[in-house]
């Protein structure tokens, strides 16, 4: 095959487009620090790549569902510690009450102390996280209790509001497939704190003995409801159950966290650049290229301002 001037030409040029390709993609790399700046560098890298920002995305919310969690969890065991700091106090007052040297003046001071405690403890059963209650099941936007005399229910006393979600529970996913219960369901708990504050109202204000007060410091009432000691215990039932829960959360946590290291390491070395390699390869890039152009000049040939030069 003939070997012309322009064929020499064409090739030079060609090479030192190349050259320059080279140059161009590996300043690309040492600028953004990733070895694909488009998907067209390297697909495979590039969706592995999305894949691991998927994974960490996930990551973070799940995070954010752990926090979240965390915030409803911690909340619901201060609440329920302080219902049952309320009813050691009621026991205190009980147990004062039940003797019968006390005269019903006596007892009725005894039960306006306790009737504040009620209102106390309603209070704490429409414990509120941001603008969410949290003992109100899944109807969150409404009170366990309410001051509208229309929506009271005479039974329980509770808000008829909430009746129809107040005994379900929030769910939120903190990993993959895993999804974890963050509320009390309160309502029946309230309820039954309600009902035996009630009866105890009734017994200190009508003149009872200090035998009918006393028995309401046991599991059952006179009249077969939760005593003083059942809602005790109920609300230490209560309390271990947020506590295991909070402890199962804090283990999820430390698996996300552990996870996301793990992926950040793994899309690192997906697709950061490897800068010592990177920097030698266009040192070397840049040695061809002048070498092209050093031989490049003498294959061109002289042009006619050359020889008039």
């Amino acid at each position: 095959m003939r070997v012309t001037q322009s064929m020499l030409s064409s090739n030079m040029l060609r090479n030192l487009n190349a050259s320059y390709g080279k140059m161009s993609k590996y300043q690309d790399q040492l600028q953004s620090g990733k070895v694909v700046n488009r998907p067209s560098d390297d697909p495979v890298v590039a969706v592995k790549g999305m894949g691991y920002r998927v994974d960490l995305d996930k990551n973070a919310q799940f995070q954010r569902n752990i926090n979240e969690a965390n915030s409803w969890l911690d909340s619901t065991d201060e609440a329920l510690g302080q219902v049952g700091e309320a009813l050691k106090r009621v026991k205190e007052l009980v147990v004062q009450a039940a003797n019968d040297t006390n005269t019903l003046e006596d007892r009725q001071k005894i039960n306006a102390e306790i009737t504040q405690i009620k209102e106390q403890i309603r209070d704490l059963g429409n414990s509120k996280i941001g603008e969410n209650y949290i003992f109100s099941g899944t109807h969150t936007n409404s009170p366990l209790y309410t001051d509208d005399p229309l929506k009271i229910d005479p039974i329980t006393g509770q808000n008829t509001d909430v009746t129809t979600g107040a005994g379900k529970s929030i769910e939120v996913n903190v990993f993959d497939g895993i999804k974890m219960q963050i509320n009390t369901p309160g309502n029946e708990y309230f309820e039954k704190v309600d009902k035996f504050m009630t009866e105890l109202d009734d017994l200190l204000q009508n003149g009872a003995t200090g035998e009918e007060i006393g028995s309401a410091l046991g599991l059952t009432t006179e009249n077969g409801l939760p005593g003083l000691d059942a809602l005790n215990e109920e609300a230490l039932t209560l309390r271990a159950d947020v506590g295991a829960r909070q402890n199962r959360v804090e283990m999820m946590e430390n698996r996300l966290s552990l996870q996301e290291v793990n992926v950040t390491k793994q899309k690192s070395l997906n697709e950061d650049t490897d800068y010592p390699k990177t920097i030698t390869e266009m040192i070397t890039q840049e040695s061809l290229h002048q070498a092209s152009l050093s031989v490049g000049a003498k294959i061109i040939q002289t042009t006619l301002v050359d020889f008039i030069r």
